[in-house]
């Protein structure tokens, strides 16, 4: 599978998918690696002080520590590789004009948008909005 060659041929086929889990960011220490059930990791993320675990939470169980911010997961299901340029910065500032915070893991085939999870429907808007409007703009070519 190859990638669309441009950001607008990106996010015209951008087609976003809210994922129905609840997912949260959790800090682990080396000293103690994670027992965790891989039905529920999404990734794995090892930094200088520590390991920090994105993991769901089923939306009807309420996440051990209440602390934690909830977060939705939107993947993008066009197929992007890592060397697209300029998607992530789109979708980042479609989200930065509702004033909505972004944390985008990119995978090998999609990149992966956690947003507040209060505010999914919202965000899974902005987003149709985008790539409808640069289907509206490569139209208009």
């Amino acid at each position: 599978m190859t990638s669309p060659q441009t950001c607008s041929e990106l996010l015209v086929n951008l087609e976003p998918l809210l994922c129905p889990e609840i997912f949260i960011f959790e800090r682990m220490s080396d000293e103690s690696p994670p027992t965790l059930d891989r039905e529920d990791l999404f990734a794995l993320i090892r930094e200088s002080e520590g390991i920090t675990v994105i993991r769901a939470v089923a939306p009807e169980k309420e996440p051990q520590t209440e602390s934690l911010q909830q977060f939705a997961k939107i993947t993008l299901q066009v197929f992007s590789d890592l060397d697209a340029v300029g998607l992530t910065a789109a979708v980042a500032r479609a989200l930065t004009d509702i004033n909505m915070c972004a944390n985008v893991v990119a995978a090998a085939l999609h990149d992966h948008i956690f947003v507040p999870y209060a505010r999914r429907l919202e965000a899974l808007e902005c987003l149709q909005a985008l790539s409808a409007s640069a289907q509206a703009q490569s139209h208009n070519e």
